[in-house]
């Protein structure tokens, strides 16, 4: 481990090179910590802890989440919580909602401030795992001297951003460990580890934000799940972070009742048995083709105007 000073001093080099801030995500974050929220990396100081009235606001705020990711937490732990590692599961702002140590490494995580009620943002205490996961918005490793303050650097932490049903940022999961013979390789197995969880979590978020559509799996090679949630006419409802950035969606797109056989080049007729149902998925397809567009609609369908009227009549109108 480099000395507190040589840390100090290295941070000050680094942080005060631009070229260094361009291509390289620490380093970036380090100057973040100067410039932006006015940190010294000879600080000592540990994360904002919240009030109890604070925290309980908090959790209440990410009660689904909570919900969500207790099982995967309680799963991951059982995994890597002998090997002296903390988890941490935050919301947005990086507030510590839930914690999982085991007892006889508490002292230690305790004293750094891995604990639930603690912020780990950027801000509160510099470059670390859940506040540069979340500042940018991706999956990272920060390794003892990679962090911001002197006082860190016996850290190590991967974390993974969690996204919600609409692909916004909305949560971090975390994996710290203060163990001075924690290898690169383990760190970087950990990761893993961690990005699967995360995974996890944000499909089960949007299969609750979706209870009642049918869930199709995007077959891409991509980060993070991606997931339609589609209705009974094959309209799309909602769509991962993963599945928008591949199939180029937006809520603005998804609103405007879009087919899923259109996305994703399929043919969606069954075998006949629910003639109704299909002809009005069928009637919806065209019209959102159509952009709601009767003639066009009806040109489409090679049928008159009037026996799409009728047919709109008889499908659609409740």
């Amino acid at each position: 481990m480099p000395a507190v000073r040589d840390h100090t001093e290295y941070v000050y080099q680094v942080a005060h090179q631009s070229s260094a801030a361009a291509s390289s995500p620490v380093a970036a974050s380090w100057r973040r910590c100067m410039t932006l929220h006015g940190l010294a990396p000879e600080d000592r100081r540990t994360p904002l802890r919240l009030s109890e009235s604070e925290f309980r606001l908090a959790r209440q705020r990410s009660a689904e989440l909570i919900a969500e990711a207790g099982g995967e937490l309680d799963r991951l732990f059982a995994t890597v919580g002998k090997a002296g590692c903390c988890l941490l599961l935050t919301d947005d702002k990086g507030v510590a909602l839930e914690r999982r140590g085991a007892v006889g490494d508490d002292a230690d995580f305790r004293g750094v401030g891995l604990w639930s009620g603690t912020v780990w943002s950027e801000a509160s205490v510099g470059t670390n795992g859940i506040g540069t996961a979340i500042a940018d918005e991706r999956a990272v490793i920060i390794q003892r001297d990679q962090h911001f303050l002197s006082s860190n650097i016996g850290l190590s932490c991967t974390t993974a951003p969690i996204r919600d049903h609409r692909g916004r940022l909305a949560a971090a999961i975390d994996i710290s460990t203060c163990r001075d013979d924690a290898s690169e390789i383990t760190i970087s197995l950990l990761s893993q580890a961690v990005r699967d969880a995360a995974a996890r979590i944000e499909a089960g978020l949007f299969r609750r934000a979706f209870a009642g559509s049918r869930i199709v799996l995007v077959p891409v090679d991509r980060a993070g799940p991606a997931l339609l949630a589609v209705d009974r006419d094959d309209l799309v409802q909602g769509a991962t972070r993963a599945a928008r950035q591949w199939l180029g969606l937006d809520d603005k797109r998804i609103a405007s009742g879009i087919p899923a056989s259109d996305l994703l080049k399929e043919d969606p007729s069954g075998d006949g048995s629910e003639l109704p149902d299909a002809e009005r998925a069928a009637l919806r397809r065209v019209l959102s083709r159509a952009n709601g567009n009767v003639s066009m609609a009806a040109e489409l369908l090679g049928i008159s105007r009037a026996t799409l009227y009728r047919k709109m009549k008889r499908l659609l109108v409740n």
